[in-house]
């Protein structure tokens, strides 16, 4: 492994677990949460599949292995998500839910705030409205 690969934040989140642990506490976060039910109305009744491609999709996009790419191809991600209103209140509650997530987790501080960084400027560039 050289040093690039071991810096990834894929490697500093604790590889593939840490990456699900993250996923799977955005998830939990999202049904639990009455102040994200405006973007968990926005997904399917049972949250395995959004769970298993966000989870894919970030083990690529931190660094990993490209799963979601292996599986589906390109992400096409803005492409993927026109077909659900988002706006800024969306944006915020998907962030919102995140953050909280890192948090719970207990990323390292730095780490979660280039982490917000990057998935504020990803999720709002899937607005669409």
């Amino acid at each position: 492994m050289t040093e690039a690969q071991a810096t990834t934040p894929f490697v500093r989140l604790g590889g593939e677990g840490g990456v699900r642990a993250l996923v799977d506490r955005f998830y939990d976060l999202m049904d639990l949460e009455p102040a994200y039910a405006e973007i968990r109305a926005m997904h399917p009744g049972t949250l395995d599949g959004s769970r298993d491609k966000l989870f894919w999709f970030l083990c690529g996009w931190l660094g990993g292995p490209d799963l979601y790419v292996q599986r589906h191809g390109h992400p096409r991600l803005r492409a993927r998500h026109l077909p659900y209103a988002i706006g800024i209140r969306e944006r915020d509650q998907w962030m919102a839910c995140m953050i909280q997530a890192l948090h719970e987790q207990q990323i390292d501080e730095t780490l979660a705030e280039r982490l917000a960084e990057s998935f504020f400027g990803t999720a709002d560039w899937m607005r669409n409205r």
